[in-house]
C-alpha cells in the first residue's frame, strides 16, 4: 500500500486459530474499506501465523507482525498503535463479528461531529457457532458534554465494549495507551471520555463471542500476567502495586486531560466517591440484557459470512 489509508484496524490476536478467519473475512467485507489493517501476532504456537501471512500475501490492506516471544496483550495492542498510518484506530478481536456497515456508521459519525473521539455502536454476545446469546443497549452517559459527567458514567455504570469503538488516532497517541495493572482497559477508557464525548448507533453492529478459552472469571494477577508476563513476578509487581496502578491510572488520566480547574476538581470529587465505594465492596452489576424489535440474524447482517461452530 502507497496511499495512506483513512482508518487503521489492529488486530492483535495469540492462537485465534479457531475464529480469525471468520473476524478477518468480516472486516474485509465491510461497506467501509479505505482502511489498513494490522495484525500483530504474539508468538501463536497455532496455525495463527499460516492463516495470516495468506491473507497479507493477498490483501494489500493486511500488514502482519510477529513477536517471536510472549510480550503480553497491552505492549502488542500498543504495538499497533505505534505502526497505525491513518488518522482513526479500531482494535479489533480474532474472535468477535462485525455487522458490514459498522466501520461505515462509526467513520460517518466521526465525520459529522469533530467533538467526538469515539463512535461504536450497542454490542451483542454470541456463541461459539456465531449464534446470538444476549443484546445490550449501551447505558453509559459518554456523550454529555460534560467532561466530569463522562468521566462519572465510565466510573460508576457498565456496559458497552468501548476499547473496540473507532477512535481518533491524535486523541488515543495523547493517552496511557494499554496498560497491564488491574482494569487497565477501564483507566483507558475513562481516559478517553475527559477529552471528548463518544457516539453509539442505536443499532447492535458489534457482536462479541464469548466462549471457554477465554479469561472469564480468574484471578487479578492472572489477569494481569496476560497483559504483561512482566506482572508474573510477585516480588516486583506485589498485588498492592497492581491495585495502585489502577487508582493511579485514573488519577494520571485527569492530570493528562485538558480540564479546567473546576472540571478537574469533580473528577477528582467522582473519583474519591468511587473509590470508597470500592472499598466498601460496591460493585456495579452489569446492564440487563434487553429484547431487540426484530430477530437478528447475525449471518445476515456479517457481510454473508457463512458461520460454522468451531472444529
Amino acid at each position: 500500500m502507497t496511499a495512506t489509508p483513512r482508518l487503521t484496524i489492529g488486530l492483535p490476536v495469540r492462537n485465534g486459530e479457531p475464529h480469525i478467519t471468520q473476524s478477518v473475512e468480516a472486516l474485509l467485507g465491510q461497506s467501509y474499506s479505505d482502511f489498513e489493517l494490522i495484525i500483530t501476532d504474539n508468538a501463536s504456537t497455532d496455525a495463527t501465523e499460516e492463516i495470516c501471512r495468506d491473507y497479507a500475501k493477498n490483501d494489500p490492506r493486511i500488514s502482519y507482525y510477529r513477536h517471536q516471544a510472549n510480550i503480553g496483550i497491552g505492549p502488542n495492542q500498543n504495538f499497533s498503535v505505534h505502526k497505525a498510518r491513518g488518522e482513526l484506530f479500531k482494535w479489533a478481536s480474532a474472535d468477535d463479528l462485525y455487522a458490514r456497515t459498522l466501520l461505515e456508521s462509526c467513520v460517518a459519525a466521526l465525520d459529522e461531529n469533530p467533538d467526538l473521539v469515539l463512535a461504536h455502536s450497542w454490542t451483542a454476545k454470541v456463541d461459539l457457532a456465531g449464534q446470538l446469546i444476549k443484546v445490550y443497549e449501551y447505558a453509559l452517559s459518554t456523550s454529555s458534554p460534560d467532561a466530569p459527567e463522562r468521566f462519572r458514567s465510565v466510573l460508576f455504570d457498565r456496559g458497552g465494549d468501548d476499547d473496540y469503538g473507532v477512535i481518533r488516532l491524535d486523541v488515543l497517541r495523547r493517552t496511557g495507551l494499554q496498560g497491564s495493572h488491574h482494569h487497565a482497559d477501564h483507566t483507558l477508557i475513562a481516559e478517553l471520555a475527559l477529552r471528548g464525548p463518544f457516539y453509539h448507533v442505536p443499532d447492535w453492529l458489534y457482536f462479541r463471542r464469548v466462549h471457554p478459552g477465554q479469561n472469564g472469571k480468574t484471578t487479578m494477577r492472572k489477569r494481569c500476567v496476560n497483559l504483561d508476563p512482566r506482572r508474573a513476578s510477585r516480588l516486583r509487581h506485589p498485588a498492592v502495586r497492581l491495585y495502585g496502578e489502577y487508582l493511579w491510572g485514573y488519577v494520571a488520566a485527569i492530570q493528562r486531560a485538558p480540564l479546567s480547574a473546576e472540571a478537574r476538581l469533580k473528577c477528582y470529587e467522582h473519583l474519591m466517591r468511587w473509590f470508597s465505594g470500592r472499598a466498601r465492596g460496591k460493585v456495579t452489576a452489569e446492564p440487563d440484557a434487553v429484547e431487540p424489535p426484530a430477530p437478528i440474524s447475525v449471518q445476515d447482517v456479517v457481510a454473508g459470512l457463512k458461520i460454522r461452530p468451531a472444529e
